[in-house]
């Protein structure tokens, strides 16, 4: 049988990571699989400049790396391998990659959420140079330029309304000739005078050779097609958060979210940090804030563990003398 770890960490974003950090700290020698995509969203980022700490800014993986070494500095065991299921069913609770088998008293799950993107060679071939699903993150690359905002959701008003703030002008690229945003968003964002929305049509090119220079689209209704200028593109169709493997194991939201309490699951012992369970703020210091806490529910949970089951020692061993 597989030692019994104290805690087991399934993914290494920022999340996973710092998690790791604190249970290292606290002596809990965790185990982290990072899945052959460590580091989350943030290694497909470029320019990291709202990341506290780094002043002239930091590249996404260069962060992450920083991350992965100081976990490993405080005990981490960090394993770049995919975890292929797990049975969370009981304590202690069991991971595999492939058929190696894996226990732990306590897991974090930090799998995070992948954004979606429209699928174009294009789009992937400028993702970091004007291509990004994250207008806090990379929007003041492109202050007082234009920028186009793909999508018709309440991510994509907010997206267009927070670069509106610093772009000359934001066009909204929209399949349809409504939004599906709630009422008050539509309103907010119809109602800015920097913002238009280009109805009926689909993103069929992003331009550019080394940056983007703007995106070619089509009407869906007539075919025309049409070059609208920009030097980025915002891309706001949704994220997945990547639960696949505790689907039937811990509680899910309908869009697939790990549903906490703070970062405690539906299943004692198991607990959850980052974007696999944010559905609203989705930022790297987020991410690792809610892995920092994770690392203190589970060390904390574990501590009372230990002294329920010494209590209970305690009692039988009085009740033997007795």
């Amino acid at each position: 049988m597989a030692e019994v770890q104290d805690v087991i960490i399934v993914g290494g974003g920022p999340a996973g990571l710092t998690a790791a950090i604190y249970a290292g700290r606290a002596n809990l020698s965790p185990t982290v699989f990072e899945g052959f995509a460590a580091g989350g969203q943030l290694v497909l980022t470029t320019d990291v400049e709202n990341y506290p700490g780094f002043p002239e800014g930091i590249q996404g993986p260069e962060l992450m790396q920083m991350f992965r070494s100081q976990a490993e500095r405080f005990g981490a065991t960090v394993i770049v391998e995919d975890v292929t299921r797990v049975d969370l069913s009981e304590r202690p609770f069991r991971v595999w990659v492939d058929q190696e088998e894996h226990r732990g008293n306590s897991v974090i799950i930090s799998t995070g959420a992948a954004a979606r993107w429209l699928g174009l060679p294009s789009e992937q071939r400028l993702r970091g140079f004007g291509v990004s699903t994250c207008a806090t993150c990379d929007g003041f690359f492109f202050k007082d330029r234009a920028m186009v905002v793909v999508g018709g959701g309440d991510s994509a008003m907010e997206e267009a309304l927070f670069l509106s703030r610093m772009a000359s002008h934001v066009t909204i690229v929209h399949r349809r000739n409504e939004l599906r945003a709630s009422a008050i968003m539509a309103d907010r964002a119809l109602a800015n005078e920097k913002i238009d929305v280009r109805w009926n049509a689909v993103v069929e090119e992003v331009l550019g050779d080394e940056v983007v220079t703007g995106v070619r689209v089509r009407d869906v209704v007539t075919g025309e097609l049409e070059d609208i200028p920009s030097a980025a593109v915002f891309v706001a169709i949704g994220h997945d958060p990547i639960t696949g493997l505790f689907r039937g194991q811990v509680e899910l939201d309908d869009a697939g979210y790990v549903v906490t309490d703070g970062t405690r699951t539906s299943v004692e012992g198991v607990f959850a940090s980052g974007d696999v369970q944010d559905t609203v703020y989705r930022q790297a210091v987020t991410a690792a804030g809610s892995g920092c806490m994770a690392a203190m529910d589970a060390e904390r949970w574990l501590e009372d563990q230990a002294a329920n089951r010494a209590s209970a020692d305690r009692a039988l061993a009085a009740q033997k003398d007795g």
